[in-house]
Order: C-alpha cells, then structure tokens, then sequence
C-alpha cells in the first residue's frame, strides 16, 4: 500500500454530503488535505472516482429527499455535477492543484474506441500534474441512476489506469462480519479470497440515505479489481490517510488474479448484452472447457436487435448465461447461418461468411 505509485480513490455520497442533500465543505476539503498530502512530491498520482452529484442538487433544488422518478434525479445530477466539481476545483486550489472533470457512462468502459480514449485523457491529466474527478454522467446515464454502480466504475477504472492500488471510501471503517452496529461483530482484516467471505452477512445500504450503494456494492468492486489484479482497501473517509500511508486500516482485498486484456474485463463486468445466443451443448463445452470461438454451426437461437460489434450473451440449453462476447454478425444476418458449417455458407453467402460468430479472443466466459 505505501508503495503503490498510481491509486485510484472512490468517495461516497454519504462521506462529501449531509444527510439532507447539499455538499459538506468541511468533509470535501479533509478528504482534499489528505489526498494534496498523499501527492506531495509528485511521486504519486491520485484519481477521484466522486460520487455526490445527485445528492448535491437536492438542496439547491428544493428536494428534502433523493427523488425516485428518473427525470428528476437528472436534474439534479445537472444542478449538483456542477456544484460538485466547483467545490473540488476550489479546494485542490488551496495546494496549487488543478482538476480536471472526467463523465463516464458504461460505454466508455464497454466499447473499445471509447476505452482507449478514456485513457489516454486520464493518462493525460495524470501526466501534467493534475487530479482526474471521475463521475458516472448521471444526467443521461440512466443505467448508471438506477443501479449506483460508481463502485464498480472505480474497480474499472483502476484496471483502465492501471493502477496500483484501489482505496474505497465510506462510512464504515471496513467489511465486518456481521452487523457493525451490533455488540460483537469484528472487522475482516484482510481478504485473500471468496472463501474468506463464507457466512459473512454484508449490508446492502448505507447509512446516510443520499447515495444508492452499500457494502454490497463495494464488496463486488473490490472483487473486481483483485481479480484483475489490483489490490483494494476498502475503509472510512476519517481513515483515508491511514490507507494511503499503508497503515493498517479497513480491510485489504488481496489480489487474486493477474491483469487481463482491458476488453475483457470490461465486457464482462460493464459491458450490457444487446441480445442472447442459444448454444447446443457441443457449443457450451467448446466456449467453455475448450476456449473455442462460437460458430454458427453451434448456435440453436438468436434473440434480440444487435448489430456487428455489440455484446451479446451465450447461454445454454437451459438460458443460463455461460459467457459474453463482440458478435461479428447484425441480428438479422444470423437466423440463416444456425447449425451450419462455415464452409457451407462460404460456399453459399461468399467469403465473409467463412468467419466465427464470436471469435475467441473477444469472448469472455462468466463465473458459474
């Protein structure tokens, strides 16, 4: 942890705002002091992942409470998104740090041209001395609102940066056993893998009623980014400087994978399926066991409006989803390719046909 160079750090709502909506300044310039401190010297680089956005535009807009219809939640992401990174940009000013504003949506991190360039302007910033604020673009990503997945935005995002070190912040100092609020539970210090978890009851809110995730969320982030082989603290705001200084804090999510393709990890955990391919059992033991590329001769059924290029998933017999792929083949195209041979619709259809529908090096297979 003292060692790590580039690290991504993640905030909740509940640790920037105050239960009403509105944005704490004294909580959003302690989290500043500890992060300036932490890149003093210039020998670390600091991504923000912020939540806040929403939770900020309840107050100015008269809202007592997070509102349940989309639209208005919208506008207060617009109203709050703004408030939010002014607060930053002041804040970090007291340091002689610049910001700079970074709005993703799940297709920055599911299509490749998107991803690319989502790095290099991160790479960039971080290059010239300034410190990314990234936020989910709450005021047109829908998916986004409903779900509150800036957790797991920041898991992606520490594998897009390559980061080495994740810190999420919140408002428990660490993953307990049970219930941190009752006699008894104790702190997991430290997490090697899922058996470490076995009969753990993790909370699925949080305390403060502004933000949409839970440990539930953090957990799976942490999860995420292990198994793409970063590793995660996960702990309280008041303890961020702990965190970053390597002392012990929170509990520590160990890694437990190495570092995979970008397209893959995305695909499998950001990536939203645009349609579904049946599979016969040969296929499912191909995909599967055998690492093989899908071909249409394996294929029962197609289902959905997907074009070349878009996510789709593979399911088996039964319609469990066995693994996620980039199809090469519009939705339309396949009903006339099922069950046949790629030699046999080259010889029909032309050359263009002799291909996979998804090819193996853009397929990931899911955890059972």
């Amino acid at each position: 942890m003292a060692e790590a160079r580039r690290i991504v750090v993640k905030v909740g709502s509940s640790s920037l705002t105050t239960a009403a909506g509105g944005l704490d300044a004294d909580r959003v310039d302690a989290l500043v002091d500890v992060l300036a401190k932490a890149r003093s010297g210039g020998e670390r680089e600091i991504v923000l992942v912020s939540s806040g956005a929403i939770a900020a535009g309840l107050a100015p807009l008269g809202l007592a409470r997070r509102p349940k219809d989309l639209a208005r939640q919208q506008a207060a992401a617009s109203v709050g998104q703004g408030l939010l990174v002014a607060r930053y940009t002041a804040s970090f000013a007291r340091y002689g740090v610049r910001v700079g504003q970074v709005l993703l949506t799940t297709d920055d991190t599911s299509r490749r041209a998107h991803y690319r360039n989502a790095y290099r302007t991160l790479d960039q910033l971080l290059s010239m001395g300034a410190v990314p604020v990234v936020n989910e673009n709450d005021t047109v990503a829908t998916d986004e609102i409903r779900f509150g997945d800036n957790d797991r935005l920041a898991a992606l995002v520490a594998h897009l940066v390559r980061a080495d070190l994740l810190v999420l912040l919140s408002d428990v100092d660490g993953l307990y056993d049970g219930d941190p609020s009752r006699p008894g539970a104790s702190r997991i210090e430290e997490v090697r893998g899922p058996e470490d978890l076995t009969g753990v009851e993790i909370g699925s809110a949080g305390k403060a009623g502004v933000g949409t995730g839970g440990m539930v969320t953090k957990v799976e982030a942490a999860r995420i980014a292990a198994a793409a082989g970063v590793p995660v603290v996960l702990t309280s705001a008041s303890r961020a400087a702990d965190a970053l200084a390597g002392r012990d804090t929170g509990t520590y999510f160990h890694r437990t994978g190495r570092r995979s393709a970008d397209r893959l990890l995305w695909l499998a955990h950001a990536s939203t399926p645009q349609g579904s391919l049946t599979l016969d059992d040969g296929a499912v033991h191909a995909v599967v066991q055998g690492r093989k590329s899908l071909l249409p001769a394996g294929i029962a059924e197609v289902d959905g409006e997907f074009s070349a290029g878009d996510p789709v998933e593979l399911r088996d017999s039964e319609g469990r989803a066995v693994a996620r792929g980039l199809v090469n083949f519009d939705a339309k195209e396949i009903p006339q390719l099922l069950g046949r041979s790629t030699r046999e619709l080259a010889r029909e259809l032309g050359p263009a046909y002799e291909r996979e529908v998804v090819h193996r090096d853009d397929l990931v297979v899911l955890e059972s």
